[in-house]
């Protein structure tokens, strides 16, 4: 059974500039580590928040194990994120101060098979960025066709 590659949230680049990524430990249980093998996992609305100076993601779906028991997962469950104590003061900081958003983008397996989450240090995008995100995309789609054809 082979890992699917990364479960990525395609959202976050349309409604964010990222400032900073980071790439975190998070703490599963057994049946979540299997779910995620099979590519049952949804980012889109996961968000993340301190809490006593820990770091949690919020509302990441992933979906109960095909195989598993009465010991199966939550499915929306409060997860905590692995990170440097210097990071996590860092990262605190910023989203205090200037206003920033964490935001997990993806979640893979590292090269040992440890699963990995991608968390973006990010700010909203005003709606004319959002504009300009469209047509950014719809230029290199063009430009896309155009050298194919």
């Amino acid at each position: 059974m082979s890992a699917p590659k990364e479960i990525v949230n395609r959202k976050a680049k349309f409604e964010y500039h990222f400032i900073q990524e980071l790439e975190a430990g998070i703490m599963l249980t057994g049946t979540e580590v299997k779910s995620l093998r099979q590519g049952n996992a949804n980012l889109s609305d996961a968000y993340c928040m301190f809490s006593d100076g820990e770091l949690y993601v919020h509302s990441l779906f992933i979906a109960e194990y095909d195989h598993g028991n009465i010991y199966n997962h939550e499915t929306r469950r409060t997860r905590k994120l692995l990170l440097k104590r210097s990071e996590l003061k860092k990262l605190e900081k910023r989203v205090k101060e200037k206003g920033y958003t964490i935001v997990p983008y993806r979640i893979f397996f590292s090269d040992r098979g440890i699963v990995k989450l991608d968390i973006v240090l990010g700010q909203g995008k005003k709606s004319f960025d959002k504009r300009d995100s469209i047509k950014e995309k719809d230029l290199k789609r063009d430009m896309d066709r155009a050298m194919k054809g």
